[in-house]
């Protein structure tokens, strides 16, 4: 197989300001390249997290987006292992971010293997962190 890993996922958002200070001050991407002005774009912004890059980018001018649905065909959520998903979900809390997800009146939740917790970026992407590998 010539494929070696996963090069990025591409995000629209219309919250541009607050979708790039929840993944770098909340998630901890670094920003890698931010290009103004890019391709009838506001802005196209390359950040990265390891060896994991998004391409997080505003609509085309003139474009409105349509938010998003768990209903939507295609990819549903973007997860993230964690080593604790309870220290984890706090650092997150004491940073004053609170959108989480509730299941059964419960934001943190047991699974299979471990615990885990989903949260919405501002442009909708719902992000799950696990704190145990699921095969």
């Amino acid at each position: 197989m010539s494929i070696k890993s996963i090069h990025h996922v591409c995000i629209q958002t219309e919250s541009y300001k607050e979708s790039l200070k929840f993944y770098t001050e909340i998630l901890g991407f670094e920003i890698v390249q931010e290009t103004p002005d890019f391709h009838t774009r506001d802005f196209n912004t390359w950040i990265k997290l390891g060896s994991f890059m998004i391409e997080l980018q505003t609509a085309k001018k003139g474009d409105k987006l349509n938010k998003w649905n768990s209903l939507n065909e295609g990819i549903v959520h973007m997860c993230f292992l964690v080593d604790n998903v309870q220290e984890e979900y706090n650092r997150i809390k004491g940073l004053g971010y609170n959108n989480f997800k509730l299941k059964n009146g419960s934001e943190i939740y047991k699974v299979e293997n471990g615990y885990l917790f989903k949260l919405k970026a501002p442009e909708g992407t719902e992000i799950e962190m696990r704190d145990e590998e699921k095969i």
